[in-house]
């Protein structure tokens, strides 16, 4: 009898969601950093001191652009795994999460203690990290409780 698929259906599409979601928001800040357009902040009104403190890049790169690469991993993943069936790309979404929930952590403490200032889309960026770290711990939870695995 063949194996049940181990990764819930809600995961792969919650990332496939929330990833996208967060390319955007990542996308949308790189694209005005490289175009050197002002960055509008209806409701708070922190965003262009944050993009342009000595914390929004690593040398030339910006932090906006290192997030949508990392969206845009876990976007790819969530496409091969609901494409292939291949349940070594979800579960490898899953272990990559920690990292953007880490990075979106010490972001959001430097805004708040160092630059004493928000930005709108950086914490849109933190909420998706957030999300799909959770969503990456039901699925190490699902796992562990239906087969045993991690």
């Amino acid at each position: 009898m063949p194996q049940a698929p181990q990764i819930p259906k809600w995961f792969s599409w919650g990332l496939l969601i929330v990833s996208f979601v967060g390319f955007l928001d990542a996308g949308y800040l790189t694209a005005n950093f490289y175009f050197e357009a002002p960055i509008p902040c209806t409701i708070l009104n922190g965003c262009e001191v944050v993009v342009k403190s000595v914390y929004a890049t690593i040398g030339p790169v910006p932090i906006a652009l290192l997030g949508a690469l990392y969206y845009l991993s876990l976007f790819i993943l969530a496409v091969l795994y609901l494409d292939s069936g291949r349940e070594r790309a979800a579960v490898l979404a899953a272990y990559i999460t920690p990292i953007g929930f880490l990075a979106s952590s010490v972001l959001i403490y430097l805004q708040i203690f160092v630059i004493k200032a928000l930005c709108l889309y950086c914490i849109v960026s933190a909420g998706t990290s957030t999300l799909l770290f959770i969503l990456a711990l039901f699925l190490f939870r699902t796992r562990r409780r239906n087969t045993g695995l991690a």
